[in-house]
């Protein structure tokens, strides 16, 4: 069968797609990148926030509309579907199979299932690891590497320990196999994905075995940039630090999702870290990685959230100048202890909240990429955007102070022809509030 598969939300889902991808074409199904020409749609669906169920749900009825049209079965799998898994099997009728996110190995048997007239409603216990094949759905130069599954740190806002299960991680020599894997596919860029992925090892080894891990990772020779995403600052060790220092290929990038600064919300947030713990680890990276980018995505609106609570956030945002910064206001989600807590902020003063801190940083952002005119940055270019008639060639590309697909981009300008997913030298000209545009200067 051609089988298409949609993700909706994070690289998390993205990787677990490719999983799926792997198992179907192992069994030897095809993977289409047109959902018309497709025997079977997939939905790897998110739900981790309002909007993100909303965009699930939009996307599903889209391809739910290309089904009637071809005939094709509709299979909604992923975080969606494993919180509501029942909702979703009586109330999507055109839905021939609810899965959950530990079900993908068993993909073949369910398409077998659905091509026969059966519908299939599958969501157990989300504490497996998905080991199996892995097929990458696109020719990025940059490859993601869950390397735990699950988490322990129960915010109470937080919705995915009940999706996804308590914190698990990969093992080491796995890892560094499916790595090797991903190099010799031409990923140039890898980039670690967990939940908490500072937590890498604990479960498994009884320590942080992360800088363990990412020294292994250094000695594979293909891959020229390790990125570090969803680092919790509470696991933030001094060897951790360290290992970002010394090795070049680490990228001087970390992204550490803190959600405010206030030490009463924090608690009510069930977070382990304090106002002073995250302003000494900033300080601590900052002082052994110079010239490090710090992403970081911020919550306004929580249960008890005051304009005091708010004014001291925008204080800190203001104090610390992140290099890149998200902001979403709060939604009560279902189950978590926050969605009953006294205190709830009007959705209004929630949007307001993140419209000024993001205010905010849009100018923090501008002078930051003023002061990179003149600099020479390594560019991993990715897309050709035009050439023009003149002969100049322009690209969009990245810095390693960027992740793929939510940070910034470089716009480069060519005399000659550059090389797709490699590396050039950019000397930048010119500034805007998020991107920068830049000559290649490689000789």
């Amino acid at each position: 069968m051609k089988v298409y598969i949609d993700t909706v939300g994070c690289f998390k889902n993205q990787e677990d797609s490719e999983r799926a991808a792997g198992v179907l074409e192992n069994a030897g199904h095809t993977i289409t990148e047109d959902p018309e020409n497709a025997d079977v749609i997939i939905v790897n669906t998110c739900g981790f926030i309002e909007d993100a169920k909303r965009e699930s749900l939009e996307r599903i009825f889209e391809l739910a509309n290309i089904k009637k049209e071809t005939g094709a079965g509709l299979i909604v799998s992923g975080c969606l579907s494993q919180r509501y898994s029942a909702e979703l099997f009586n109330e999507l009728s055109e839905a021939d199979a609810v899965i959950g996110v530990n079900e993908y190995e068993e993909l073949p048997g369910i398409l077998s299932s659905i091509s026969g007239g059966s519908r299939i409603c599958a969501s157990d216990s989300p504490e497996g690891l998905l080991t199996g094949p892995r097929k990458r759905l696109d020719t990025s130069p940059s490859a993601f590497l869950k390397v735990a599954e699950g988490c322990d740190n129960r915010c109470s806002y937080c919705a995915i320990p009940g999706i996804r299960g308590a914190f698990r991680s990969m093992p080491l020599d796995t890892l560094l196999r499916e790595a090797e894997g991903l190099a010799a596919g031409g990923a140039r860029e890898i980039c670690l994905i967990a939940q908490d992925v500072n937590a890498y090892g604990i479960d498994l080894y009884g320590r942080y075995a992360l800088p363990e891990l990412l020294q292994g990772l250094c000695g594979i020779g293909e891959v020229k940039w390790l990125r570090l995403l969803y680092c919790y600052e509470d696991h933030l060790t001094d060897e951790m630090i360290e290992s970002l220092a010394k090795e070049d290929k680490i990228c001087k990038y970390i992204d550490l999702p803190l959600q405010h600064i206030s030490d009463g919300i924090l608690r009510r947030m069930g977070r382990r870290s304090t106002r002073k713990s995250i302003e000494t680890s900033i300080k601590k990276l900052r002082s052994a990685v110079p010239g490090i980018a710090i992403r970081t995505t911020l919550m306004t609106g929580f249960p008890g959230e005051s304009e005091a609570d708010h004014e001291e956030l925008m204080e800190f945002v203001i104090s610390q100048r992140f290099e890149r910064l998200g902001v979403f206001a709060f939604s009560p989600e279902d189950g978590t202890p926050a969605e009953k807590m006294n205190g709830q902020v009007g959705r209004e003063i929630a949007e307001r909240r993140r419209d000024e801190i993001m205010r905010t940083q849009l100018e923090i952002s501008r002078q930051r990429n003023q002061s990179l005119i003149g600099r020479r940055l390594t560019v991993l270019v990715e897309e050709q955007e035009s050439e023009s008639g003149s002969g100049e060639y322009v690209y969009t590309g990245r810095t390693e102070f960027d992740a793929p697909e939510i940070d910034n981009a470089v716009i480069v300008s060519s005399d000659v022809p550059l090389t797709i997913n490699d590396f050039s030298t950019v000397e930048i000209t010119d500034a805007c509030d998020y991107d920068i545009i830049g000559t290649c200067v490689d000789s």
